[in-house]
């Protein structure tokens, strides 16, 4: 595993931590030496607020993952393995069919069971919104009791990573109860270990206990979550004691915060990457020489050991060393003459500089800082960029439908499914649902393929892989940083920082004495 080469100390300890998958046990001082009070209540600082009134079909089910609240049939995690959650067993009855055996006794927070036709309910409504969630877009996803025990999942053409795409957040289930309302409510009729007591827009929530929960009796009574999209705000109220967990903080803000003031400090390696992503739809960027030129201008191992101050690893490819078909080799070195010399061939110059529009979001804190210090690389190859920050989800359809030149995107490419095969189909195949970067190329398109089909790890990895070479040669966007991800508690136990961002309020979560 490959870091910058000045990095500190607790990333190099953290990175190494979630080699092992021993997040909680390298946690600071709060982490497990003070004793956990029973039912007691914490406030968490939340990087991201449900944006879409927590819609299980929308990026609002991440939200809901996190604190506890909805549960999918399967989990997973970096490592592409699927594992029980509300489904306790699977297996492929044919190439298009599998069968999901249900955990027995698990109960609804509204106290009705979780039975096949409940399942069958939820999945069915999620494959036919109009816009499905992207782990399930597209695959024709159908779902049928299947005897007293199971469903039956079926898909138009073979799928052998089902079991991931049914581990996404968004692919939680809910009571039948919820879909009594149009979007289906979520308040109350999770799985999850905290319900939805009260809900304030995107400003706050109130969580209390599930007793009913099937598993490990969760140790606090409840939880009030404040959604501070300002990593500065939510360092300052971990600071004054107005919150116990401060999600996404800076890292100059996170250095403060010492195992010997009993904060639990942790920052992970993620399967995230920070990307500079240009619109191949329009000119400038439809034509690859000024791909090529803007990416020659970048500094990224500046980037990360200088403008992030050592707190991610320079990018060379799309994948990272956070996953084992991850790359660690160093990015090229920034060559301003190269960049001079392919924009004056697409006919910019002195006489006819290159003015473009550089938009981020501020919500992870690296964004903003990125920004700036690409738009003063950019300045020195002769490209003219303005600096917009603005919000994301305000952002999403004009991006979608290719009206930006330039955006920094963070990415995580497990996010919607365990297993890069979906990102790579999603975010750059020519009939991709969230190709931002606007690029179709058939012979891209030819490399990830069969990954429709092959079910041997060995051969999937080997495709993530020529897939990131076929994106470099051919310049889209331009990888910049591999980020991490951190958070502090105060007083508290049983907290680990999820690499995935899927969870945060757990059965073991509790505050300290």
């Amino acid at each position: 595993m490959v870091t910058a080469s000045r990095p500190r100390t607790r990333a190099r300890v953290a990175l190494a931590c979630a080699a092992v998958g021993l997040l909680a046990a390298c946690g600071g001082g709060g982490s497990g030496t003070g004793v956990p009070v029973p039912d007691g209540r914490i406030t968490v600082a939340a990087q991201f607020s449900p944006d879409s009134g927590y819609g299980i079909d929308t990026d609002d089910a991440y939200v809901l993952s996190q604190l506890g609240v909805t549960e999918s049939l399967v989990a997973s995690g970096t490592d592409g393995v699927a594992r029980p959650r509300l489904a306790t067993a699977w297996n492929q009855v044919d190439p298009r069919t599998w069968r999901f055996t249900l955990r027995h006794g698990v109960v609804f927070q509204d106290g009705t069971p979780l039975n096949p036709a409940a399942v069958a309910r939820s999945l069915t409504w999620l494959a036919g919104v109009s816009t499905p969630p992207r782990a399930i877009k597209g695959v024709g996803l159908a779902v049928v009791p299947d005897g007293a025990d199971g469903v039956r999942v079926t898909t138009t053409n073979p799928d052998p990573i089902l079991p991931l795409r049914l581990s996404a957040p968004s692919t939680g289930i809910l009571a039948p109860s919820a879909y009594a309302a149009t979007p289906p409510k979520v308040q109350g009729t999770g799985t999850g270990p905290m319900t939805i007591t009260a809900a304030n827009g995107t400003q706050s929530a109130e969580l209390a206990r599930n007793d009913r929960y099937w598993g490990e009796r969760p140790t606090l009574s409840g939880v009030t979550v404040n959604y501070v999209s300002d990593p500065a705000a939510r360092a300052l109220a971990l600071r004054a004691g107005d919150a116990d967990i401060a999600q996404g903080l800076p890292e100059s803000s996170a250095l403060e915060f010492t195992d010997s003031n009993g904060y639990t400090n942790q920052t992970v390696a993620a399967p995230r990457t920070d990307s500079l992503l240009l619109n191949q739809s329009a000119a400038p960027f439809d034509d690859p020489r000024v791909r090529q030129a803007v990416t020659a201008a970048i500094d990224r191992t500046a980037l990360a050991e200088q403008a992030l101050a050592g707190s991610a690893v320079p990018a060379s490819e799309l994948f990272g060393p956070a996953v084992p078909w991850g790359s660690s080799a160093p990015p090229p070195a920034a060559d301003v003459e190269r960049a001079k010399s392919l924009l004056a061939q697409a006919g910019y110059g002195p006489g006819r500089p290159l003015q473009v529009t550089l938009a981020t979001y501020p919500n992870r804190p690296e964004l903003p800082t990125l920004a700036t210090a690409i738009q003063a690389m950019l300045r020195g190859a002769g490209i003219e960029a303005t600096i917009r920050v603005g919000d994301y989800d305000a952002d999403e359809p004009d991006l979608l439908a290719g009206k930006y030149q330039m955006y920094i995107l963070s990415r995580s490419y497990l996010t919607d499914v365990a297993d890069a095969g979906a990102t790579l189909s999603t975010d750059y195949t020519c009939q991709g649902s969230y190709n931002i970067n606007s690029y179709c190329s058939p012979q891209f398109d030819a490399i990830v393929a069969p990954l429709a089909t092959q079910t041997d790890a060995a051969q999937r990895q080997d495709g993530f892989r020529r897939a990131a070479e076929k994106l470099n040669a051919d310049a889209v966007g331009v990888p910049l940083v591999h980020t991490q991800v951190n958070g502090v508690g105060r007083q508290v136990a049983g907290y680990a920082v999820d690499p995935l961002e899927q969870s945060l309020v757990t059965p073991g979560l509790a505050t300290t004495q």
